[in-house]
């Protein structure tokens, strides 16, 4: 089974991720102690919550991971493509780096990125032991981010596209993600072959498929295992966060990832 019950909290995590032994979870909001509109595990400290509920939320998914929480990674997201190299954990109180993708070689980081309806992307070069995870709204997507996060795999640590895995996530689902012109005429442009299979136009409403746009970015790039969650958070706000399904008033859910454990 995909989900994953520990100390409370539940994950959601790859087949293919597990398979190859490599640490993969995506927290649903539940086992938190954030109150109402955030209830309950939310680790978004710029949407409104008590900072101190914030903080206990991320230990207890440390705790449900069994990783120490001096072991973090995690970034500023602002919807673009820069790419962080986590040579080490981001120390308490240290400065957040502005990225959208998370790279490192280091068994010992455990990267971190938080999300509400946008699209985590998760990879892993079951060789090389490289790991990443890339934050693709439709911005990140039609800069194509999940290729930048391939690209700087390959760049950066000699990875090959045939050995890395992908994994897309929990996020909006393509029959409710709403689009207006901007959007329509940047996926046209981004996706020149491909747009007619990402929108989808009904009862003079459109909707964009950010899942197959990521599958499109990452096959591009040569990746030929990507694997689906296919869970809408818009559709589960039960289980997920989700920016457009609470209105905006709403928290964020973690996705974690790590390089696998080197015995000796």
């Amino acid at each position: 089974m995909p989900f994953t019950e520990s100390q409370g909290l539940i994950y959601y995590s790859f087949e293919t991720f597990n398979h190859a032994g490599v640490l993969n979870a995506i927290f649903t909001r539940y086992g938190g102690c954030s109150k109402e509109p955030f209830q309950s595990l939310n680790t978004g400290g710029t949407v409104g919550d008590d900072p101190a509920a914030v903080v206990e939320n991320h230990l207890r998914i440390f705790r449900a991971i069994n990783r120490p929480f001096e072991s973090r990674f995690d970034v500023w997201q602002v919807h673009g493509d820069d790419v962080a190299i986590a040579d080490q954990p981001r120390l308490q109180g240290e400065p957040h780096s502005k990225a959208d993708v998370i790279i490192t070689d280091h068994p010992e980081v455990t990267m971190m990125m938080r999300f509400a309806d946008c699209v985590p992307v998760l990879l892993f070069d079951k060789v090389k032991n490289i790991a990443g995870i890339a934050h693709a709204g439709w911005q990140g997507t039609m800069l194509r981010v999940a290729e930048k996060a391939v690209l700087a795999m390959v760049e950066e640590f000699g990875c090959s596209a045939n050995d890395i895995i992908a994994g897309i996530g929990p996020s909006i689902g393509p029959d409710v993600y709403e689009v207006g012109d901007e959007v329509i005429q940047r996926t046209r442009q981004v996706f020149p072959a491909v747009w007619r299979d990402l929108l989808l136009t009904r009862n003079g409403i459109t909707t964009l498929n950010l899942w197959l746009a990521n599958e499109f970015t990452l096959a591009g790039c040569g990746i030929r295992s990507i694997e689906h969650a296919n869970i809408s958070t818009y559709e589960n706000t039960q289980d997920w966060y989700s920016h457009r399904g609470e209105n905006g008033k709403t928290g964020r859910f973690a996705a974690i990832i790590a390089a696998r454990q080197v015995d000796g």
